[in-house]
């Protein structure tokens, strides 16, 4: 306030209200404020002393003193007369009171509406009408700037020159009581805030659980600084990622990064604290963590955690402050407090270090299906596994804490001799396929012994090793006969559930020589069975390359099956793949024989995929694994049509719609198979055709596809011209012909309206 305004203030011997009340004479009444604020504790109760005598002696309709927080850049205000509400925050250089503040001079605003600086959008959401504004910079004696204050509508008349001295000079004689005591209450904040930093350490040091410490240093890394989030990253050496167990306010999951990338790789390499008021202007900052969670940062606060040798083992990074950037204050409480908290860090990572070893070690020998005992130097047993427990049949009572010579006993007493010899040589000693009896049954076992030694061959004692190879024994020779001697390992773990029957989805494949009969009476015995086993052995193998099981031979015909008992993702691609390598090694095993002059082999091959059921069928006396239902026989039907179609490989739609990669195929008829009642689109596959073997195939196929659309619509004109237009093409494409020589009698013997385009097979 300027000096001749006080002073013509201060002659004033007494001024009264608009509706003619007197008043207090202004120095009274400024030495009654100067009595009546230092009675109260706080700040808030001064401020609403202050504005209960302001708005009373201005005759407004409310009022609000506005302080500066100088941290946050922000105007506050504890009370607000009317609209009462505990605190209001507006940044210092927003609305009127912001531009006073700003530029230390008083306003009065006769018409808030018409006023570019007001900000209509309170009156908005509180249903209050803001008519005239008197502003006023609150100031101390000396002239420092604290704040402003703020008197809302007259009540009668307008606000004047005289109601804007006389709030001056009312808030000047407060405006030193107001900054001690907001001076006071800053200083017990802190230490409070002190007193609750050393209780945080304190907590935080005596935590051994990282995830629990993890949890305790972010929550309160995010209350201590105000902010919306906070994640505490430890670097993982042996990976050079930045890693989190949890993220403040995002949950219980881990994030990854490279301990370069990102404003916290920054600040792990250069060991540098970096404060960003605005990430999203800093070219640093990664902004695609913000659109994959929906999360907006505003500012980021990301300091290095260093312990106690000088070497920076992790980050810690706050994001958003309320009511502003971060200060210089909060990086210093930041760094203080990951100061503090490094050492605990590091002993927590430790210890979880130590405790994943052990539950790793402890779970790898709970999950082996081998037994693991072991023994210390007195031979004492010390520990023994689950499968342990398993093989021998025993619980841990029997086993634990008991001597070794107590326990291999009777026909097990061998052991006994060679933990003697490995406790003397201090090498490993295996005996493959010996016998171990529990509990009057015996097993078949692959034993291992190994001496126990430190670090600095101290001897520890001994471990034993059982690997129980009874089932494997028993089902080995069995599985072998079914398919690949490697897929037959795979399976062994698994015991004979799978023999004992089951219902499963499965790709099954026939195959078919063709004119066998012919080939049988032209070779003879001796030249058929030479010739069946050359050829099975060149069929076996595609098979079992694409993983398939070969259920059995039936005569000339080959009988497979794709999924089981080992199901892959692309069976039905094993399936097809094997089809079409056994057409191609067909083909080649064919150009030896011509070459030889032997005549070719031809042969069809049907695949389907549908649920079948698998398992030893048979007698007590004769047992065969294998597979039937509907599935089977529909592939067997698909085998026999082959010849119809004059195809090599003929599918189900079951089988086609599964297929992942890409072939050459077309669909060739939708029928109705011998003995059933359901449709079935088939399609046929092309894929180990060349060139020479099927010319122009691709438009071959396009020609085809149109003529069985006329073909299905009983368009016989169009579908006859569709199919010779692929027979130009490839003369050998005896399929269309069939379907021409079809659309020539359906022509003359109409089928009917209702006709569906199905095709009914007569044969097997």
């Amino acid at each position: 306030m300027k000096k001749n305004s006080l002073a013509k203030t201060l002659k004033m011997e007494k001024h009264s209200h608009a509706d003619g009340h007197l008043k207090l004479p202004l120095v009274e009444l400024l030495l009654n404020i100067s009595k009546t604020l230092p009675a109260f504790e706080t700040l808030d109760e001064m401020l609403a002393a202050l504005v209960d005598i302001t708005t009373r002696e201005i005759n407004a309709d409310r009022g609000t003193i506005f302080l500066n927080d100088p941290e946050t850049h922000e105007l506050y205000s504890r009370v607000a007369q009317g609209n009462f509400q505990r605190e209001i925050r507006i940044m210092n250089n927003s609305g009127v009171a912001g531009h006073v503040y700003t530029t230390g001079k008083s306003m009065i605003v006769h018409d808030a509406y018409k006023n570019g600086y007001f900000n209509r959008s309170v009156d908005e959401n509180t249903g209050y009408i803001t008519k005239s504004i008197l502003c006023v910079p609150v100031k101390t004696v000396r002239g420092e700037l604290i704040g402003v204050a703020q008197m809302l509508n007259k009540k009668k008349g307008r606000f004047t020159k005289k109601d804007l001295a006389l709030l001056e000079a009312m808030t000047m004689q407060a405006a030193m009581t107001l900054q001690s005591t907001q001076f006071v209450e800053k200083m017990q904040k802190f230490r409070v805030q002190e007193q609750k930093f050393l209780d945080v350490v304190s907590d935080v040091t005596c935590e051994i659980d990282l995830g629990v410490l993890l949890q305790k240093v972010m929550t309160e890394a995010t209350r201590m600084l105000n902010a919306e989030r906070s994640t505490l990253f430890l670097n993982d050496e042996k990976r050079k990622e930045l890693f989190s167990k949890i993220g403040e306010g995002l949950g219980a999951i881990e994030i990854r990064l490279p301990n370069h990338l990102g404003i916290a790789g920054a600040v792990f390499i250069s060991g540098e604290t970096i404060n960003i008021p605005h990430a999203y202007a800093d070219l640093r900052f990664n902004p695609a963590f913000d659109k994959k969670t929906g999360f907006f940062t505003r500012s980021i606060l990301c300091v290095p955690v260093v312990n106690k040798d000088g070497k920076t083992i992790g980050v810690t990074q706050v994001l958003n402050k309320q009511g502003g950037p971060f200060t210089i204050e909060d990086e210093a409480r930041l760094k203080a407090f990951t100061a503090q908290a490094s050492i605990a860090l590091e002993n927590a990572k430790l210890f979880d270090d130590v405790q994943n070893m052990k539950n790793y070690s402890e779970s790898m020998l709970e999950s082996m299906s081998n037994g693991v005992i072991t023994l210390n130097e007195d031979g004492k047993i010390v520990t023994c596994n689950a499968a342990g427990f398993r093989i021998m049949k025993v619980s841990s009572e029997v086993i634990i804490d008991h001597d070794a010579r107590d326990f291999f006993t009777g026909n097990n007493t061998w052991v006994l001799e060679k933990l003697v010899r490995v406790e003397e040589t201090q090498t490993s000693d295996v005996t493959v396929d010996a016998e171990l009896e529990f509990d009057g049954e015996r097993i078949s076992v692959n034993l291992t012994i190994l001496p126990l030694q430190s670090f600095v061959k101290k001897k520890l004692g001994t471990m034993i090793m059982v690997e129980d190879i009874s089932n494997e024994k028993r089902m080995k020779s069995t599985m072998s006969r079914y398919m690949d001697p490697g897929l037959a390992d795979q399976l062994l773990a698994g015991g004979e559930e799978f023999l004992g029957g089951k219902s499963t989805t499965a790709t099954i494949l026939f195959s078919d020589i063709r004119d066998f009969t012919t080939l049988t009476e032209e070779l003879g015995p001796q030249g058929t069975v030479s010739l069946l086993n050359e050829y099975f052995t060149i069929m076996v193998d595609c098979i079992r390359r694409e993983g398939g099981m070969l259920d059995k031979f039936i005569g000339d015909a080959i009988m497979a099956a794709f999924g089981i008992p080992m199901p892959h993702e692309d069976d039905e691609d094993r399936a097809l793949r094997a089809a079409i390598a056994m057409i191609s090694a067909l083909n080649t095993w064919n150009v030896k024989r011509t070459a030889d002059g032997k005549k070719p082999v031809m042969m069809g091959i049907g695949l389907n995929t549908d649920t079948i059921v698998s398992g030893n069928i048979g007698s007590p006396k004769r047992m065969d694994y294998t597979l039937i239902g509907d599935g089977v026989n529909l592939a067997s039907r698909l085998e026999s049509a082959s010849k119809q179609y004059h195809a090599r490989i003929l599918i189900s739609e079951n089988t086609y719609h599964k297929l992942r990669g890409t072939y050459r195929i077309r669909e060739i008829d939708r029928v109705i198979v011998k003995g059933k009642t359901e449709t079935v689109a088939v399609y046929e596959v092309l894929d180990f055709h060349t060139e020479e073997t099927f010319p122009n195939l691709m438009e071959v196929v396009n020609h085809f596809k149109d003529g069985l659309r006329h073909y299905r619509k009983m368009n016989w004109d169009k579908a006859v011209n569709a199919f010779r237009d692929a027979l130009r093409l490839n003369q050998h494409d005896r399929l269309s012909q069939v379907y021409i020589e079809r659309c020539e009698l359906l022509r003359k013997d109409s089928p009917g309206p209702d006709w569906d385009g199905v095709w009914v097979m007569r044969s097997k």
